[in-house]
């Protein structure tokens, strides 16, 4: 059983583990990439629904993981495939989802939660099966309102390592990048080191100081999830590198980071860009883009003009805006080294239109370090 915080349920069959999971319920709209977005940190804490209806035909790999583990708190799909049909698949998503303890549900109308959360918003959920499954609605009901809710929750520490580590260069390199990990991709991190960066990944726990003293030649903070308002202390960190003078790239989370050093606000949207087919108009070229998304939260900027920095940064200006509802998609300082993006130019999954944001970040660095010589 599918069980909303509104009392909303919905009937299927058990799927992946058995036993009970509550979170938050969102969806994602990409027809491929499942295993990405599986294992994407920043899915920490929700019940992902695909709205694709059949999921699981290419199996799961080794090579696919965007990190060491699967993340979502819960995993809806229609249509579970029956059969593994790739030559890359070492097992099937049900065995991967049932090793991992992912308690799932399949075999429900996921057009119907897909309108219903449209409608009403993203909200608190849960999936019962097996022994949990009979217990009585209104327990099932009275767990899923009793629990967290996203806004104002920090997950950071959830999903960063706990040690730091680095990735040699395997591009000609230009220097280092200090990565603060807040449910980093390992895609981004090869992106980087493809660069040339050597890639320094740090937990959410250092300080300014701690980063400052790596001498990095730029930082870079990563997707992740939860609240920007609950993490105070990674935007004080930004201000005293923005400060210090390095070169700053965020995206997604790393983007409302930079929204909020810069004295922006940012608020819950109400169900969230998810999936890998978001269009995203690039207003410097006015090139529409097709884009990797996952935020359920955004930075409140003023698309038609130029902004003033509250916390003294200089001159703001929002980059990119989604071209379904017109939310900040980017941010672009135009007086100081740093800019971000709201989505995943990493493309996993998702296809490489903003592959490019790399190359802008490498750009951005050496001209940096050109003028501090």
């Amino acid at each position: 059983m599918l069980v909303l915080e509104d009392g909303t349920r919905y009937e299927g069959r058990a799927y992946g583990a058995r036993g009970r999971t509550l979170g938050e319920a969102v969806f994602a709209t990409g027809m491929t990439g499942y295993q990405e977005t599986l294992t994407d940190p920043s899915y920490a804490g929700q019940i992902v629904l695909m709205t694709a209806p059949h999921i699981g035909n290419t199996g799961m790999n080794d090579e696919d993981m965007e990190s060491a583990r699967i993340w979502v708190a819960g995993f809806v799909v229609r249509d579970p495939s029956r059969v593994v049909s790739n030559f890359r698949s070492q097992r099937s998503l049900d065995d991967d989802l049932a090793a991992a303890g992912i308690v799932g549900i399949s075999g429900i109308d996921t057009r119907a939660v897909t309108r219903h959360i449209r409608s009403l918003g993203a909200m608190r959920a849960g999936v019962f099966s097996g022994d949990e499954a009979y217990l009585s609605p209104g327990e099932q009901l009275a767990l899923v309102q009793s629990g967290e809710q996203m806004a104002g929750r920090n997950l950071s520490g959830a999903v960063s390592t706990s040690e730091r580590y680095t990735l040699p260069a395997t591009g000609e390199r230009v220097g280092s990048v200090a990565v603060l990990d807040l449910g980093v991709k390992t895609s981004t991190l090869n992106y980087l080191a493809e660069r040339g960066f050597d890639v320094h990944v740090l937990p959410q726990t250092v300080t300014a100081d701690d980063v400052l003293a790596l001498q990095p030649d730029a930082l870079f903070f990563s997707n992740g999830p939860g609240d920007p308002s609950a993490s105070e202390r990674h935007v004080e960190l930004l201000r005293s590198a923005l400060r210090a003078g390095l070169p700053y790239f965020g995206i997604c989370f790393g983007n409302q980071l930079l929204g909020r050093a810069l004295g922006f606000d940012t608020y819950k949207l109400p169900f969230g860009h998810r999936g890998i087919n978001q269009p995203v108009l690039d207003r410097a070229t006015g090139r529409v883009e097709i884009t990797a998304h996952n935020h359920g939260f955004a930075v409140a900027a003023p698309t038609d003009a130029i902004s003033e920095s509250s916390q003294g940064f200089g001159r703001v200006e929002v980059s990119h805006v989604d071209l379904n509802d017109d939310v900040v998609e980017g941010l672009n300082c135009l007086d100081i080294p740093a800019f971000s993006v709201q989505y995943h130019p990493e493309s996993a999954a998702g296809p490489h239109d903003a592959n490019y944001l790399f190359d802008r970040f490498r750009d951005m660095v050496i001209a940096s370090k050109e003028t501090t010589r």
